[in-house]
């Protein structure tokens, strides 16, 4: 019986080391456990961290994008709130001659057309606005340096001009002053041309080629306009489709002129259209070739709505490439001035 109790106390014992050992196992897991968090707590810590900065980079340059689009948006609306004040004082124009001729039919008609023009015109410009106000989002801005408006980063320059009755007639020696001060604001080109509005050159045999810039050439330009006659419909766009297909190339930045008075084509939308078939844009949103033009005031005889139509047409035209339009008056000393490098200079006057 002695023998019998004391295996039942090795037994007890043993089962007892037993659950203390399991107890034992259990602690030593939870301290293991225990010591390995902090290790997890702090690689978390560091990756929001990192996760956090590149937020706030995403952000501060969202915040800049946004600052740029509202600039160039509320530079549109401000060009269209021009756009629409010149217009309406156009249209006020149009009413005080329709009324000195309200008791001729033949006039009254007249003055029906130049309404239906502007009115025209002036929805073509709204619906264009439109069309650049919501593209100008996805957009980049094109940089220039710009004298007067008029940028200046091209290196191929070509004067088209008008060269109808009305523009030799009343503004021919403004035109060719205006067409030498411009040069001026170039004070080197690698290449010049002069042509008609309907794409004839000046100098004949040069199509498809560039003339070297030079003083000389320069002189000869000028002495060349004194006696050019050339037939003109006063229509610029067949010139400006022609040069742009003969003169443009990947490896240039080319600027086209338009120095006119009068625009008589059957259509304006058709105008347009027809240059941005030949004047696309690239990837990054420029056009081939810079459209800007000098617009001349209406010349005594001229029938007063191909006048209002050319301005309704070239800004229009100079707004869809990348371009500005200049109007300039005759019978003043200074038919239009440019800021050049701070100093303002007469362009067009005596």
């Amino acid at each position: 019986m002695k023998l019998k109790r004391r295996d039942t106390e090795v037994f007890s014992m043993s089962f007892l080391d037993v659950i203390c050992c399991g107890f034992g196992a259990i602690i030593l897991l939870l301290v293991l456990s225990e010591f390995g968090q902090p290790l997890v707590i702090e690689k978390s810590r560091e990756d929001l961290e990192a996760q956090l900065k590149r937020l706030q980079e995403e952000l501060f340059s969202i915040r800049g994008d946004t600052t740029e689009l509202q600039r160039e948006m509320k530079g549109r609306v401000d060009r269209l709130e021009r756009e629409r004040l010149n217009l309406a004082k156009a249209a006020g124009e149009v009413s005080r001659i329709g009324g000195q001729y309200s008791a001729s039919r033949q006039d009254a008609a007249v003055s029906n057309i130049v309404e239906n023009e502007l009115l025209s015109a002036f929805q073509e410009l709204e619906a264009e606005n439109q069309k650049l106000l919501q593209v100008s989002r996805a957009r980049k801005r094109i940089p220039t340096e710009a004298v007067g408006g008029i940028p200046v980063d091209s290196d191929y320059v070509i004067f088209l001009i008008d060269t109808s009755g009305s523009m030799q007639g009343a503004h021919w020696e403004t035109a060719i002053e205006v067409m030498r001060e411009i040069l001026d604001i170039y004070p080197k080109l690698k290449g010049v041309q002069i042509v008609d509005d309907n794409g004839k050159e000046l100098f004949e045999g040069s199509r498809g080629r560039w003339l070297v810039d030079s003083t000389s050439l320069r002189t000869q330009i000028v002495q060349r306009m004194r006696n050019w006659r050339s037939f003109s419909d006063s229509s610029p766009a067949d010139g400006i489709e022609i040069a742009i297909r003969n003169y443009w190339a990947a490896d240039r930045r080319v600027s086209i002129y338009v120095l006119g008075d009068e625009f008589t084509g059957e259509s304006i939308q058709g105008a347009l259209d027809a240059v941005d078939r030949v004047n696309r844009p690239d990837d990054r949103g420029r056009r081939r070739v810079r459209i800007h033009a000098i617009g001349f005031p209406e010349a005594p005889g001229m029938t007063p709505f191909t006048n209002i139509r050319f301005s309704a047409l070239m800004r229009a035209m100079c707004e869809r490439n990348d371009g500005t339009f200049v109007g300039v008056t005759n019978g003043k000393r200074c038919a239009a001035t440019i800021d050049v490098l701070g100093v303002r200079q007469c362009v067009g006057g005596g």
